[in-house]
């Protein structure tokens, strides 16, 4: 049978992608979700574990004997302690370069729904409002266009710059901000900036960076306060790089215009999360990722870092160590 594979939370692959290409590589097995308290359990006897947002602490990752490799189920690894599985030589994977086609998607859909207001005319339109009015049309908000805007992303990696390149086809002004130095792409009107340059000159700032130790909260009530009244924020990268309470103030009061998160501090989202009340934000279930050729691309990905595993050479390594199968 070989290597023993235990999957924590196949779930968040959906139902539309086979594992096919994993079971053949060893004895896998599939839990669809596993709480904090059975993930040692399960994880017991597991040559390679294989996690998307289930946690993998210190502690976890000491009391594995057998395990020799992590795989991860997405390109951000924060929901494992690199450091402990590097101090015993495992190494973790994550699989890059699945998602910027269906996030920058995800990222336009929503500024295009902040500028144009196509559900809430679409909705209107359903309600009667149409029908009873006396004129051929009427908006309920003014329609704006993004053609000579500015559109500021923040981290410039694939996603950045798909991104950068879509909003430059809406004839927009592009900022960059990277945190170390990048070539320009061959886009009209286009810039490296310093993050609080960008943050002020945007009309849209959209989030693309990893999350780190020195970046959470990024965007705080201060940058928030640089930002244009008239301006959005998107986030699709992880949400504990807003401060949600201040994002929510600057809604309240009209500081700011909007804002579309496909991400938030704790998911699923909490009830009493300020965000749900906050006028003007539009918040989806972390969605942006999840078209199914971007998770049928991810399943090829790891399918493709298990076996580099299993040949001895890992690759997409994160933690700097080559482990051995």
């Amino acid at each position: 049978m070989g290597k023993r594979l235990v999957v924590l939370d196949g779930h968040t692959m959906g139902q539309d992608v086979s594992w096919e290409a994993l079971a053949r590589q060893g004895g896998l097995i599939v839990f669809d979700r596993t709480p904090p308290e059975l993930v040692l359990e399960r994880a017991q006897g597991a040559d390679v574990l294989l996690t998307n947002k289930t946690v993998l602490d210190a502690a976890t990752i000491k009391a594995l004997p057998d395990l020799r490799c992590i795989l991860v189920l997405a390109t951000g690894f924060n929901v494992v302690d690199t450091a402990a599985a590097r101090a015993r030589g495992i190494p973790v994977c994550n699989v890059p370069g699945y998602s910027p086609p269906s996030v920058a998607q995800h990222v336009l859909s929503v500024v295009l729904e902040m500028f144009s207001h196509t559900s809430l005319h679409a909705r209107a339109v359903a309600g009667g409002r149409w029908g009873a009015q006396p004129d051929f049309c009427f908006w309920e908000e003014p329609v704006q266009e993004l053609s000579g805007k500015t559109f500021g992303v923040v981290g410039f990696g694939a996603i950045g710059s798909r991104v950068a390149g879509l909003a430059q086809a809406f004839d927009m002004r592009v900022l960059a901000y990277a945190p170390r130095p990048k070539p320009a792409p061959a886009l009209r009107g286009f810039a490296f900036c310093g993050l609080d340059e960008l943050f002020a000159a945007s009309d849209v700032v959209s989030l693309h960076c990893p999350l780190t130790a020195d970046n959470e909260n990024l965007v705080d009530a201060r940058r928030l306060g640089l930002m244009k009244p008239t301006a959005r924020l998107v986030n699709t990268a992880r949400g504990q790089l807003v401060d949600e309470a201040a994002l929510a103030s600057a809604l309240a009061s009209g500081r700011l215009a909007g804002a579309a998160l496909d991400v938030v501090r704790q998911e699923p989202i909490r009830p009493d999360n300020p965000l749900l009340k906050a006028p003007n934000c539009l918040i989806t279930p972390h969605v942006a990722w999840a078209s199914r050729e971007a998770r049928t691309r991810l399943m090829a990905g790891v399918a493709a870092n298990l076996e580099a595993f299993l040949a001895g050479r890992p690759q997409n390594v994160v933690n700097g160590t080559s482990g051995g199968a």
